[in-house]
């Protein structure tokens, strides 16, 4: 019998005036740059809640306090070390679907990079990670250019 568990997670940043995000290791030049204690890669902190939410291993804040410990911790390292977690419980990824939701950057053109990355953090067929971005049609703080989102869905499994 194999055991299916979803989880989602979501993380949203400030952002103001800068040179650029960096999501799930990539840098996408543009006019802000994420305000966060860690790295601000909400791309891989979303995937990393939904992770930890789908095994049920608490939340990303458990793991990564605002500590010292934790200062600019990258989104590479942190999907890292909730990736041995879940397969200390022997689960496997099935699948990813993310949605980033910012007025700024515009990610298409960055969207095979950082599924190839994720891929290579998580171990995991590209295939298996859909990557999506939306807008919200200049409305709230996101279309206000204040801040940014991601929500990310998995499935896990183990045999």
């Amino acid at each position: 019998m194999t055991s299916f568990r979803i989880g989602s997670g979501f993380d949203a940043h400030k952002i103001e005036r800068g040179k650029g995000f960096t999501l799930a290791g990539v840098f996408i030049s543009c006019s802000h740059k994420i305000i966060a204690h860690s790295d601000g890669d909400i791309i891989s902190h979303s995937v990393c809640d939904a992770l930890l939410g789908a095994a049920n291993l608490g939340d990303i804040g458990q793991h990564f306090p605002n500590t010292l410990d934790f200062k600019n911790v990258s989104g590479e390292k942190m999907i890292r070390s909730v990736l041995k977690k879940i397969k200390e419980k022997n689960y496997k990824i099935s699948n990813i679907d993310i949605t980033y939701i910012g007025e700024i950057p515009n990610i298409s053109n960055s969207k095979n990079k950082i599924v190839k990355n994720l891929s290579k953090y998580l171990k995991i067929n590209e295939e298996l990670i859909s990557l999506k971005a939306t807008t919200t049609d200049k409305l709230g703080f996101i279309g206000k250019k204040e801040g940014v989102a991601c929500l990310s869905n998995v499935l896990i499994y183990k045999a």
